[in-house]
């Protein structure tokens, strides 16, 4: 199921406590996200359930799995009350019927090379993120896909995004979202206010003063 969202989607992912999450929010973020596979931004599914129901109304929260079982992502969502599930790494398509037919939403991490033909949508999956690898040489890898106006499934930009960056990729491509992680952080999973706030404020800039034309009308919810 496609996500009711005006204006550009900004995801503040790899998310590990309650201020940071709340900060990011109240600074105008859409979403956050949490790790829930073993990265140095793991959090427990309690740690993230207490997390959850502190966000204000209309804020968003993902929540990031890589090689789980799909019954395991699934009761996490639902438990939790996520607003939608990001799959990363190799994921079968029986894994993901199983998983699209059971949570509100489906966002598919990809790496920025051998990505399959995207002109046809991806069965199960609502939103593309682009790159998988956190770093700015996959991101440039992956900008000729987002100018690709056969793609009609709303892609992500992210990998290597960070307050400089995103005015460019935010200002010059036609992408539905974004999502920062290390970019606005003094360490991993601890965010820094400061970037936190350049980076939002320069993604709004650069969605307002935008260079190209956004799908955003020919996208059905």
């Amino acid at each position: 199921m496609r996500l009711n969202i005006e204006g550009l989607f900004i995801k503040i992912s790899g998310v590990t406590n309650e201020d940071d999450a709340l900060f990011s929010i109240g600074l105008g973020a859409t979403a956050v996200g949490f790790d829930f596979t073993p990265t140095p931004r793991q959090i427990s599914a309690a740690a993230a359930h207490d997390i959850v129901r502190r966000l204000p109304s209309g804020a968003l929260s993902v929540g990031l799995f890589r090689n789980e079982m799909p019954e395991r992502v699934v009761e996490i969502a639902n438990t939790l009350g996520l607003s939608a599930v990001q799959l990363d790494g190799p994921v079968t398509g029986a894994s993901l019927a199983y998983i699209a037919e059971r949570v509100n939403t489906v966002m598919r991490s990809l790496p920025s090379t051998g990505n399959p033909d995207l002109a046809a949508p991806i069965v199960g999956v609502d939103y593309l993120v682009l790159p998988e690898a956190d770093d700015h040489d996959s991101l440039v890898d992956c900008l000729a896909i987002f100018l690709d106006d056969a793609i009609r499934t709303p892609t992500v930009a992210s990998g290597g995004l960070n307050p400089s960056n995103v005015v460019d990729v935010v200002q010059n491509y036609p992408v539905w979202g974004i999502d920062v992680r290390s970019g606005v952080e003094t360490a991993p999973g601890v965010k820094d206010p400061v970037l936190l706030g350049r980076f939002i404020a320069n993604a709004r800039w650069a969605y307002d003063n935008s260079y190209v034309e956004r799908h955003h009308d020919e996208w059905p919810l």
